[in-house]
């Protein structure tokens, strides 16, 4: 059966596309940022985007009634790459409007997805306040499970993230072992073989040349000296070239698009350079016709890539939640 989708903080679509290859239909998504909003409505332009702050929307039933509900709401205030401040950041308290949004809606189920740092901030005090939310104000069961995209989605990124997926009055599903709960029968994701390599994401051929470090950069020396290899990626951490011997892409971030050492260099025929926007979404598993709205500048191209999901992953975890959806249905 294909259910329906109602996604919050969507991005450039990610978790979209997860459902979407899932076989469900997304029939509204939220995104306040302009720049992403304009790279979704261009590669979904027949979805239901509403361009607006989460607050704003005081009526969740208007937008139309939903199977599930995806929030990947922002992870600054819980990242080790923020401040972590969780509840006491207002992007923090943004759970709590995912919260408000299930309560109107009532959803037969969630996904939420956001950085594992979210389990142990302010010794554990904020995962347990929106466990709490969950199951005792809600009513909806709760489980997570931390998931890197290298052993679960085919991609080679090093990208841990942790899912939590809940399912309408199973709040005690534990409790009802003999009972056909779609939480008893949901299953984490298994690990799968790691195919992929670098090179069959990086796109081939000479690039622009803004994406290259020519000879009189302050960098290109140093470059020369240590970016020997053309199968692994290299990171200016600060004050030194660090190699990633590890075969895979190292996790991309949101700053990507303040440049410098953020973006991952790679070594190809043509010389030592960054990885473009469109690699980087290769990278987050994305399908090869997304493409980024030619008004949309190469920042905001990195910064989307950075905050988005590894869609692969999603999709996993959309066709688990549907097919316990349909247990349930039977």
């Amino acid at each position: 059966m294909s259910y329906k989708v109602g996604s919050l903080f969507a991005g450039i679509g990610g978790i979209c596309y997860g459902f979407k290859q899932a076989g469900c239909e997304v029939l509204w998504a939220n995104e306040i940022d302009k720049a992403a909003s304009k790279t979704y409505r261009y590669n979904f332009p027949d979805h239901k985007l509403i361009i607006d702050d989460i607050h704003n929307l005081t009526k969740p039933k208007d937008l139309g009634q939903v199977d599930i509900i995806t929030s990947g709401f922002p992870c600054q205030a819980f990242s080790n790459a923020g401040l972590k401040k969780g509840f006491n950041d207002p992007r923090g308290n943004l759970f709590l409007e995912t919260a408000r949004f299930i309560k109107a809606t009532r959803p037969k189920a969630f996904l939420l997805e956001n950085v594992p740092t979210l389990k142990s901030h302010d010794q554990g005090r904020t995962f347990e306040v929106i466990k709490d939310v969950i199951t005792n104000q809600l009513g909806y069961s709760f489980k997570y499970f931390v998931l890197n995209s290298k052993d679960y989605g085919n991609i080679p990124q090093a990208r841990l993230r942790i899912y939590i997926v809940g399912f309408r009055d199973e709040s005690k599903w534990e409790e009802k072992y003999n009972s056909k709960t779609c939480t008893k029968n949901f299953n984490e994701p298994i690990k799968i073989p790691l195919t992929k390599k670098i090179q069959d994401l990086l796109i081939n051929g000479k690039k622009d040349d803004k994406y290259y470090y020519q000879t009189d950069h302050p960098y290109y020396p140093k470059l020369k000296e240590k970016m020997t290899s053309y199968n692994t990626f290299y990171h200016w951490r600060r004050v030194y070239l660090r190699e990633i011997k590890s075969d895979l892409c190292p996790t991309l971030t949101a700053n990507m698009g303040t440049g410098g050492h953020n973006v991952p260099l790679i070594k190809d025929q043509d010389g030592f350079r960054k990885l473009t926007p469109q690699e980087c979404v290769r990278f987050q598993g994305f399908p090869d016709e997304f493409r980024f709205p030619e008004d949309v500048g190469n920042s905001q191209r990195y910064k989307q890539a950075g905050n988005s999901v590894v869609v692969p992953v999603i999709k996993r975890i959309a066709e688990e939640i549907s097919r316990v959806l349909d247990i349930k249905k039977g």
